[in-house]
């Protein structure tokens, strides 16, 4: 396994924000009291423009990137929208994303939550829409990178080695972390990632997208509509996931841990250079 040091990220997690987390006391197995930090949630209500679109139980953190990138996922703001705001009010726990001109999504979507639990969240059919003829680059995946990824990200500091119950999302370059968001729920993660990447203008051509989460029908759907041509998790998969990701040209790769990985689809792709 590489013991390379990466390079420092651009956006790292940050278990030190006390705001993110909140000491409990409580009891072991043994009867002993203990003392430990669980990481926190709270609301976040997304507004496109003047509809109310969602409400997601998020830690708190990147609320502007959340919501961006919420509304970049679920087709609602799309390539040729021109963003003209994000207003983030910390008071009423919401943000507001403005475009230049009203989309058809405001008048034809009523408001829906999405809660912070492990299930498939909230599905708009546009997502499926936004597949056909959808072309990912074909960019190799060396095996050597995944583990370097592996020790990588592993070594990172984060919340989850600080309090456990939360997912991680990491876009990688090679063998290098870039960008890495952690929330309660793993697509709250990835919208974070996405929201990122729009604002940042970020190509996807040559990226990685790693996930704690399984490797569901919507997390490859999400990858594949960022541009991201490789998705890679230490979870498991599902069959639609794995039938999606076949379809448009998505590397995925998943149960990865340490020098051990499975790959379901887009082997013609990896790179066995190990």
């Amino acid at each position: 396994m590489s013991t390379r040091t990466p390079p420092t990220l651009i956006v790292a997690p940050d278990p030190g924000d006390a705001a993110l987390t909140r000491a409990v006391t409580g009891r072991d197995g043994t009867g002993a009291p203990v003392d430990l930090r669980v990481v926190e949630e709270r609301p976040l209500t997304i507004y496109l423009n003047s509809r109310e679109i969602v409400t997601a139980m998020t830690i708190g953190d990147h609320p502007r990137w959340l919501g961006l990138g919420f509304l970049v996922n679920q087709g609602m703001v799309r390539a040729a929208d021109e963003v003209t705001g994000i207003e983030y009010d910390a008071e009423t726990e919401a943000v507001v994303i403005r475009t230049a001109t009203e989309t058809d999504h405001e008048a034809k979507l009523a408001r829906a939550t999405r809660t912070s639990g492990c299930a498939v969240g909230t599905v708009f059919g546009d997502m499926m829409e936004g597949l056909e003829g959808l072309t990912l680059p074909a960019t190799p995946l060396r095996v050597s990178d995944l583990r370097a990824l592996s020790a990588a990200i592993a070594r990172t500091p984060s919340l989850y080695l600080e309090a456990g119950a939360i997912h991680g999302t990491c876009l990688c370059r090679g063998p290098d972390p870039i960008a890495y968001f952690e929330d309660v729920g793993r697509h709250n993660a990835v919208d974070k990632l996405a929201g990122w990447m729009r604002a940042t203008r970020t190509d996807p051509a040559d990226k990685t997208l790693y996930t704690t989460g399984r490797l569901t029908s919507e997390m490859v759907i999400k990858c594949a509509l960022m541009g991201i041509p490789s998705l890679v998790s230490r979870s498991g998969f599902t069959a639609w996931g794995v039938e999606i990701a076949r379809q448009v040209g998505l590397t995925v790769v998943g149960r990865m841990k340490g020098e051990r990985f499975v790959c379901l689809s887009g082997e013609d792709r990896v790179e066995w250079d190990v």
